[in-house]
């Protein structure tokens, strides 16, 4: 796996950028109310907000023009003033703004960016060009929710962005909700429900290694410039997830067949499972994992489900690059280090 260079933690009164390099919900009408939210509740912990220059033309605008988009992040990595770049919402088609970025823009100036599902394709540019992001909140779904930014993922996005310190361990958080977010509906307010915690579907004693991953979708990424190459994941902690309509059992065969023909298996050391986000258990999945990795494979990986990141209800923020570790006797998950300088 390559070396990544941490950003600079965030200090108060600091600018973030909000940008749409997937979907342009955040501009259309109807939605920008809570786009103003979001902005309201990063201004409550001391933030300033800026949106970048084509982030909020809507989405039919940005629909039609990546390059647009990817103007936006390029603007964000050359503003001096900027120290962080947040993503609006995911989406399905950032792959489209890959080709304008220029990679060394975001070599020479390292910052903060933050973002979970398509968001991805982003952070995987970021990757090879040799700088650590964030797998986590989104503007619009986590950090503008009707029903509040989650504690623990606000708690979460303070601890890792604002503190050069070790992360330290990541608990399961108390309460989830697998329902939508909305984006039109101000009342419309998500129902949380109790967390039954972290489960173990293969694995025993502890292991530890530098964090990559996303989505599902990551094997979609062959002969792109974001390819990760089997090599990038030895010595790693997988972390993935996905939305239902990927992440049931036959998507589950396909992503981890691919993990074990790519060799990919045999290089990660354990893999983390976020959370499937609708109200149904995961073990049909697990078993199928289990048929693949074991019983195919003969890897012994320690293999963990329901950590609180991705599509669900709250999330902890994940650093790529950034040393963490597994305990299948304690069901434990720690990031061993900090994820800014």
């Amino acid at each position: 796996m390559r070396k990544l260079t941490k950003p600079g933690r965030l200090e108060k009164d600091d600018l973030v950028a909000t940008v749409s390099p997937c979907n342009g919900w955040a501009g259309d009408p109807d939605i920008k109310w809570k786009y103003e939210l979001g902005v309201s509740r990063l201004q409550d912990i001391d933030l300033r907000v800026v949106a970048a220059p084509n982030s909020m033309r809507g989405s039919e605008y940005l629909a039609k023009n990546p390059k647009a988009r990817a103007e936006d992040i390029m603007w964000a990595f050359e503003n001096k003033e900027v120290r962080a770049i947040i993503a609006n919402v995911g989406g399905n088609d950032s792959i489209k703004i890959i080709p304008y970025i220029e990679p060394k823009l975001i070599a020479d100036n390292p910052k903060i960016v933050i973002g979970y599902s398509d968001v991805m394709n982003l952070h995987l540019l970021c990757y090879h060009s040799g700088l650590s992001t964030f797998y986590g909140d989104n503007l619009l779904t986590t950090i503008a929710d009707q029903t509040g930014w989650h504690e623990y993922s606000k708690k979460s996005f303070v601890k890792t962005l604002f503190d050069p310190s070790p992360i330290g361990m990541i608990e399961p958080s108390n309460d989830w909700t697998f329902e939508s977010s909305d984006h039109i509906a101000v009342s419309k307010m998500r129902h949380y429900y109790p967390n039954d915690g972290y489960k173990i579907i293969q694995g025993s004693g502890r292991t530890s290694g530098r964090l990559i991953g996303g989505h599902t979708g990551i094997i979609e990424l062959e002969g792109t410039p974001i390819e990760l190459k089997a090599e990038d994941y030895d010595g790693a902690i997988l972390f993935v997830e996905d939305i239902p309509e990927f992440f049931n059992e036959e998507g589950v065969r396909v992503y981890f067949e691919y993990l074990g023909q790519k060799g990919i298996l045999q290089r990660i050391n354990g893999v983390i499972i976020g959370k499937n986000n609708e109200n149904a258990d995961f073990s049909q999945q697990a078993r199928i994992i289990r048929q693949i990795v074991t019983d195919k494979y003969s890897c012994a990986i320690p293999i963990i489900y329901g950590l609180n990141f991705g599509h669900s209800s709250p999330i902890c923020v994940l650093p790529y690059g950034a040393l963490a570790e597994l305990d299948c006797e304690k069901k434990t998950f720690s990031i061993m280090e900090s994820g800014v300088i």
